[in-house]
């Protein structure tokens, strides 16, 4: 017989048993729809991720402080008193990379206008904050890199801010507020930025550096360094000269080891990859067990179509049908019975796939690859756990077929 013969006699025994065919390939389409869903989630999830860390920017490198010894004892990270503005502007001189770097202190105060008030985050940094995180002015302006590194009492705020404060955000713009009971004249708003990994990124008031440092603060210090390259290829370059510099020449160390923490966005972003991607992998995979267990059905209802045919085997043998013709065409039947299983789950997985994708608030990405995968998946399923009841059939004695009741 032809491939096309063998393909239709396949096709005719699988209308045949239209209710049995169905249930047998119930565990093929839930395996196959429950991986498609399981890593076009995945995907989309890992998408988010890196979209929201993206707008942070990727050429970003964080500098922060490393643990301290005092008289012995290991102190804190958050305690430490390492970084200082003269380290910065040693960064300004030595790292020709970097293009834009800030000193960054952060506090919390409340923001009172009139009888109205909110508890926001008040950052203290140079005008390169801005341009390292991406923050445009929609109101008023941006103070510049020389009120940055003065005393003077002016801040921007955000969105958020200027709506708890204000009726009109633009009579924001030249009205004094005050933190913690000290006057600041408002410069700018922000354009809005919205959240971040659920923290709202306009709830925010920046401030010259020196103003939060001194008379806010009242610390010499800085909780951490932003910087930023001109191009993303030049981040892993700014890093190792910031690196080399703090071992080097600022001797930020202690026993050898460094009292500082280097991090660069893209390496977050590629960690998360990582992280999102195992975890797809890892759902993955125990979505693809019930594959198995759909593979034993198939070949569970093979043996019985083998057991109710037997007769009709014999009798093709009987005529001269080769050995090869008869396995061939059970093994045929098992992989189209698993090939449109998988049909009927990649079509599955995909509305399963965007249903929790709505849910979730993500993009569900379904790759070509992945509905590749499935498709050979389901075939190797179907040659695997269909090639036992077909070598079965075929070397069944004809006679003794013939005499089956």
């Amino acid at each position: 017989m032809k491939p096309i013969d063998l393909l239709k006699s396949a096709l005719r025994s699988i209308n045949r048993n239209r209710t049995r065919s169905l249930l047998t390939m119930l565990g093929i389409i839930i395996g196959v729809g429950s991986v498609i869903g399981m890593m076009a989630i995945g995907k989309g999830s890992e998408q988010s991720i890196k979209g929201e860390l993206g707008k942070l920017g990727t050429n970003m490198i964080i500098i922060l402080p490393g643990e301290e010894r005092r008289g012995g004892v290991r102190m804190d990270a958050s305690t430490a008193e390492i970084l200082k503005e003269k380290d910065v502007e040693a960064i300004e001189t030595y790292c020709t990379d970097v293009e834009y770097i800030s000193p960054v202190v952060t506090t919390f105060a409340q923001a009172v206008n009139g009888s109205r008030n909110s508890k926001t985050p008040i950052v203290g940094a140079y005008s390169d904050y801005f341009i390292i995180n991406n923050y445009e002015v929609q109101y008023g302006q941006l103070f510049d890199n020389r009120t940055g590194k003065s005393l003077q009492k002016v801040c921007v705020i955000g969105k958020t801010v200027a709506e708890d404060l204000f009726e009109n955000q633009q009579d924001a713009v030249g009205e004094i507020i005050r933190l913690n009971k000290i006057p600041f004249r408002v410069i700018g708003v922000l354009e809005e930025k919205g959240r971040t990994f659920g923290m709202d990124r306009d709830n925010i008031i920046i401030a010259p550096f020196r103003t939060v440092q001194r008379r806010m603060m009242g610390v010499s210090h800085a909780n951490q360094i932003l910087a930023a390259t001109e191009d993303e290829d030049q981040v892993k370059r700014a890093k190792r000269e910031i690196n080399d510099l703090f071992m080097g020449q600022l001797n930020k160390t202690s026993g050898g080891e460094p009292m500082f923490h280097i991090q660069t966005q893209k390496e977050m972003m590629d960690i998360m990859g990582t992280i999102t991607g195992m975890l797809t992998m890892l759902l993955a995979a125990i979505a693809g067990i019930s594959l198995i267990v759909g593979g034993i059905g198939i070949m569970n209802i093979m043996l019985v179509s083998v057991t109710e045919r037997t007769r009709e085997i014999g009798l093709r043998l009987a005529v001269g049908a080769p050995t090869s013709v008869i396995l061939l065409q059970f093994l045929i039947e098992s992989i189209v019975l698993s090939l449109i299983g998988g049909g009927i789950g990649i079509m599955l997985g995909y509305g399963l796939a965007i249903g929790a994708a709505s849910l979730l608030g993500i993009e569900a990405i379904i790759t070509v690859s992945s509905i590749a995968m499935a498709f050979g998946f389901s075939f190797f399923v179907g040659v695997v756990f269909g090639f036992f009841p077909a070598r079965k059939a075929a070397r069944l004695n004809p006679i003794q077929a013939l005499r089956h009741e």
